[in-house]
């Protein structure tokens, strides 16, 4: 299995949650874990930067409530939420004490570091990691990445049937299709400068058909079968792509490109095969 994290990417409404918790309980199997909606690397960035460094004072209590507010899911998710914590504190006694270093990435790195110390593999799936790909290349050089799309169509239309209290959520399909088109686009600008063998683009029938199972388990170096059997689609697939605004053409056509956006590559590790 791989020993650096897996990342996995994808817009709202792309199918992320289902194959996050199909991932928390392989990597939980295996002895490691994969936080449904961690967000600690998000959070990170958003609450550790140079001038909370200069400042001496580590967000610590605005991350961790973060965190509880809507808290992380999956399997073994308390123990993970204990180092997080425990990591925090000792981060923010370091800043407190000057001696945390002037870099926040490198920092960041060593929290996220010691939240998983121990464990054989780790991962984390949150959608607005989308958001902040060079920040979070900084903080993790080693990371796999896992970029889940789904049809724009398909998409859009989940979004306008999504409820709960979600003040961000677009009212409209030209409004959907949009925000697919920005979220999905920092993909399609940030994977050229990934190195094919870490980063891998999986579309979401195709996943749920049984069709991208062999390239996660070679990408991941984990028997993923038994665990992503129960994936099932929502919806029926988008009929065609015609009618697609241009920008969110190009969008979709540059995400099917191998050229431009799809990599893949065996894991440089001892692969192993889990039982459930």
């Amino acid at each position: 299995m791989t020993t650096s994290p897996v990342i996995l990417l994808g817009a709202q409404r792309c199918g992320t949650t289902a194959f996050a918790y199909a991932m928390n309980l392989a990597f939980h199997d295996a002895g490691g874990h994969f936080t449904v909606n961690g967000k600690l690397p998000y959070l990170l960035h958003r609450w550790l930067t140079r001038q909370d460094l200069a400042d001496r004072h580590l967000r610590t209590d605005e991350i961790l409530h973060a965190l509880d507010r809507r808290p992380p899911d999956g399997a073994g998710v308390d123990g993970w939420r204990a180092r997080v914590e425990k990591s925090l504190r000792t981060a923010a006694l370091q800043v407190a004490e000057g001696s945390a270093g002037d870099a926040p990435a490198v920092l960041a790195r060593r929290i996220l570091a010691e939240s998983n110390d121990g464990l054989p593999c780790w991962g984390d799936k949150y959608n607005e990691y989308l958001l902040h790909l060079p920040w979070l290349d900084a903080a993790l050089p080693d990371a796999r990445y896992v970029m889940l799309v789904r049809h724009p169509f398909e998409a859009a239309r989940s979004m306008l049937r999504w409820t709960g209290d979600r003040p961000w959520l677009p009212q409209t399909e030209s409004a959907a299709l949009a925000k697919w088109t920005a979220w999905n686009k920092h993909w399609v600008d940030f994977a050229p400068q990934v190195p094919a063998e870490r980063r891998l683009v999986v579309e979401y029938q195709a996943l749920c058909r049984g069709e991208e199972t062999a390239r996660l388990e070679e990408f991941t170096g984990m028997g993923l079968r038994p665990y992503l059997a129960g994936l099932a689609p929502r919806q029926p697939a988008a009929a065609a792509d015609g009618g697609l605004p241009l920008p969110t053409a190009a969008v979709w056509e540059a995400l099917r490109s191998p050229a431009a956006a799809v990599g893949t590559g065996p894991v440089p590790t001892l692969t192993t095969t889990m039982q459930r």
